[in-house]
């Protein structure tokens, strides 16, 4: 895989705008906290834009953009401003060939799976699945959550066990022992990316998924179209993260723990359930497209190999 450089105070962090809008006064409290981490921040101008009223700039532009910070000597990382929607948009404006040439950090979450499924794919980039600007920085990230981003970001070295904040434990759906590196991200994205010369390829692959504001039936609907596309088939085991605000506003029904019972325990992967990444209260970044271990049994869930070089 190609990997960015390991980043350090003085560098400068682009942070771009790939999907939805954030206001001026948002923005401009995520530059300061990224400049209190010690980096330059270079804001590109569709993180000022509003397009269609959910979108930050046209897709033309926020490619462009993303291109650009790519092609850019000046710019030793890239941070998303926020996810929302768009990025799939971009998928097909963006110059692989130029990304693949000039690796750098590329740090998101969310909406932005579809980017880093396509970055994984396309341009060999292995990238970060964690807290963006707008999003999570703005907002005085956690602890715990800076402590995983800051290192993944500024070590040249395996991240190693990924280990859940106290009071959250891990669990374990099937038992047994798998490696590959790791991909996914948000279900719904995945889920959108199906059937698309972008969807994801999980093959001999350990597979992260999570998710927030979908009801169990939604659920059980993506679960079921990323089963009935082999990708349960093909992985060699499955991390499940955070399901924020995912109970079902029935009284009765199943419940997410429910769903992935019925659709992904039967494939008999060694799974763990409860990691903390995703849009819960904590947000552990998680190295994609490295390799990593996972012993489901013993819920031991580690990083074998650096995000940066």
């Amino acid at each position: 895989m190609n990997k960015g450089k390991a980043l350090r105070a003085g560098d400068t962090i682009g942070v771009v705008a790939t999907s939805s809008p954030a206001t001026e006064e948002v923005l401009n409290k995520a530059i300061t906290e990224l400049e209190a981490f010690g980096f330059k921040v270079k804001v590109g101008a569709a993180c000022r834009e509003t397009y269609g009223g959910y979108l930050s700039g046209s897709p033309e532009q926020r490619a462009m953009e993303l291109n650009a910070m790519f092609a850019d000597d000046e710019v030793d990382g890239i941070m998303c401003m926020r996810g929302g929607y768009g990025a799939p948009q971009i998928l097909n404006l963006l110059d692989y060939d130029c990304i693949e040439q000039n690796p750098k950090l590329f740090i998101g979450y969310s909406d932005i799976t579809a980017l880093h499924s396509a970055f994984g794919q396309q341009a060999r980039l292995a990238t970060l699945h964690g807290p963006m600007a707008t999003s999570d920085i703005a907002h005085n990230l956690d602890d715990w959550s800076k402590q995983y981003l800051l290192r993944a970001m500024t070590r040249p070295e395996p991240l190693g066990a990924i280990v859940n904040p106290p009071g959250e434990e891990m669990l374990c759906l099937v038992e047994g022992q798998a490696s590959g590196p790791v991909v996914g991200g948000n279900l719904a994205l995945i889920s959108a990316l199906m059937g698309t010369p972008f969807q994801l390829d999980t093959r001999g692959k350990l597979l992260f998924l999570e998710d927030i504001d979908e009801e169990p039936y939604r659920i059980d609907r993506m679960l079921t179209q990323l089963a009935l596309g082999g990708l349960f088939d093909d992985c060699a085991g499955i991390v499940i993260g955070t399901w924020t605000d995912c109970e079902s506003k029935k009284r009765e029904g199943f419940s997410v723990w429910d769903v992935f019972q019925n659709i992904v325990v039967p494939y008999q992967k060694p799974t763990v359930w409860n990691v903390q990444i995703g849009h819960g209260a904590y947000n552990m970044a998680l190295p994609l497209g490295v390799e990593a271990s996972l012993d489901a049994t013993s819920c031991q869930f580690t990083i074998e190999e650096s995000v940066t070089v």
